[in-house]
């Protein structure tokens, strides 16, 4: 396997919108793969192929899975639980993902970014979610998420179409988090 370099903004590879993946082959197979070991890598939950520089709509996420709901613990319960390791991993690998339905519930989290690493915001998002999604035995399949995962998948598929999670929030907010970021990573 492979680590890929995940690319931060202003990077201008992060605001395009990613081209459908027309033939599920070895090579998509072995991105695949390489991207999770780049999100776990890099102690994330998820990955899009645009954050890599790849211009191919797939995605990746490990939210966990545990014993217990989301929803019927708090986010402290839930944060205890993934520190004693109680969660165990789940990845997921999404080639052409598409939300068939959202939620009417709203539910605000604190986000973050493997491509504006240290910065976090509260963004507001439906609380579950349908998604269609060919997985990589080429079967189509129809997922029913919510919560943690409902705010992943949904911020994966924004980067295929060249959308950080900062455009949900206020343009003072996202401004003043872009101009500390770029400041940051021009550094490195």
């Amino acid at each position: 396997m492979s680590l890929y370099e995940i690319i931060k903004v202003p990077n201008p590879f992060l605001k395009i919108k990613a081209k459908p993946v027309i033939d599920i082959n070895n090579n998509i197979l072995t991105i695949l793969n390489d991207m999770l070991e780049t999100m776990y890598n890099a102690n994330g939950i998820g990955l899009a192929a645009t954050q890599i520089a790849i211009d191919k709509r797939l995605i990746v996420m490990d939210c966990g899975k545990s014993d217990f709901e989301e929803s019927d613990v708090t986010e402290e319960e839930y944060d205890e639980k993934v520190r004693n390791n109680k969660i165990e991993p789940n990845p997921i690998k999404m080639i052409n993902p598409e939300i068939i339905s959202l939620g009417k519930d709203l539910q605000e989290r604190e986000e973050g970014c493997l491509s504006i690493p240290g910065y976090n915001a509260n963004v507001k998002r439906p609380s579950s979610l349908t998604v269609k999604y060919t997985n990589e035995d080429k079967k189509v399949i129809t997922l029913d998420a919510k919560g943690l995962l409902a705010t992943c998948i949904q911020h994966e598929i924004d980067h295929l179409n060249g959308i950080l999670f900062i455009d949900h929030i206020s343009k003072l907010k996202r401004e003043i988090i872009l101009k500390k970021a770029i400041k940051e990573y021009s550094k490195q």
